[in-house]
């Protein structure tokens, strides 16, 4: 009966930091008037970020009973 409290709040926990990286992560790409070797830079940044989170997500998914 626990199971399902936690698994709710690690998906609301991961869903806010997905949605904030993405929003506060995309917006300079697509509306800084930098270089684009500056918005690609920032791009490949958020990418990885986003790959990480999504590793994270995974593997406490998986820790969790």
């Amino acid at each position: 009966m626990t199971r399902k409290p936690l698994h709710l709040l690690v998906n609301l926990l991961f869903l806010t930091a997905f949605l904030l990286v993405t929003f506060f992560g995309i917006g300079p790409v697509l509306l800084a008037d930098g270089s684009m070797q500056e918005r690609l830079f920032t791009l490949l940044l958020v990418l990885l970020i986003l790959t990480g989170l999504l590793l994270l997500f995974r593997y406490v998914k998986s820790r969790i009973p």
